[in-house]
């Protein structure tokens, strides 16, 4: 029986390249949501090796940390000085 690729990797080192599903559990917002965001910019688009469609996980991450609403990461400034 052939092994899941997941299973193939350790678990500390998690996959690359995500599928559609994958990537937007990843960011934590329905693939519907994610489409419209691959689709306006807000997130990248995949690249596709062969017939496969695949988004980088790294690149996702850039793309996450730019969207808005880290107003909240200056509350925690707020709260270290106050320690």
């Amino acid at each position: 029986m052939r092994q899941q690729r997941a299973e193939v990797l350790p678990v500390s080192l998690p996959p690359r390249g995500l599928n559609r599903e994958q990537a937007a559990a990843y960011i934590g917002v329905s693939t519907s949501l994610f489409d419209e965001m691959v689709k306006d910019g807000r997130m990248p688009s995949p690249k596709r090796p062969n017939a496969r469609t695949v988004w980088d996980r790294l690149k996702l991450d850039r793309f996450f940390d730019r969207l808005p609403g880290d107003e909240a990461d200056q509350d925690d400034d707020d709260w270290e000085t106050q320690v």
